[in-house]
């Protein structure tokens, strides 16, 4: 099942590796969101890197690179979650000292709390939906939301409006 990495000319390769670590956010960030133990985290971040050079070879350059990631990363992410089980055996509360969610000299304590509950909320959340509000607080647009999970923009708009406003009733 797991093939090889394809053998690709230099110039591939690099341009992989620079776009890759150019974007290495974006791997960093899903595998948070999906990943509470730090080995798993770092288990999942490797597995997007070898499905992306695996996918490398089908990526159109005339798209955009971050879109492209995220859409393997969270495909990634989603299919582990769901293969191994690991959102109902690795269930923790939220450990703030695992984030950086608020500023420390923060003069705020209600802000950096009400930051804190939406992080909670975020965690407590099925993986697209959590793919969702990731990409929605990425400040992407619903379209590109769209491409990345394979959904139209409206349904992306809906499920959004939803999101936002369970937050609302429950924050």
């Amino acid at each position: 099942m797991n093939r090889p990495p394809p053998a690709l000319p230099k110039d591939d390769r690099d341009r992989f590796a620079q776009s890759f670590d150019a974007h290495r956010g974006i791997v960093a960030t899903v595998a948070a969101s999906y990943c509470r133990d730090p080995d798993d985290r770092a288990d999942l971040m490797q597995e997007i890197a070898a499905q992306a050079w695996r996918a490398w070879p089908r990526y159109d350059p005339t798209r955009p690179f971050p879109t492209w990631l995220y859409r393997i990363a969270l495909n990634v992410a989603i299919t582990r979650v769901r293969q191994l089980g690991l959102r109902s055996r690795h269930a923790v509360p939220f450990d703030a000292a695992l984030h950086d969610i608020a500023d420390p000299n923060a003069a705020d304590p209600q802000a950096e709390q009400q930051v804190r509950a939406l992080y909670r909320f975020i965690h407590a959340q099925r993986p697209l939906d959590r793919a969702l509000l990731l990409l929605y607080l990425d400040g992407r647009s619903h379209r590109e939301t769209a491409e990345v999970l394979g959904l139209s923009e409206t349904n992306v708009a809906t499920k959004i409006g939803r999101l936002r406003q369970r937050i609302r009733d429950e924050l």
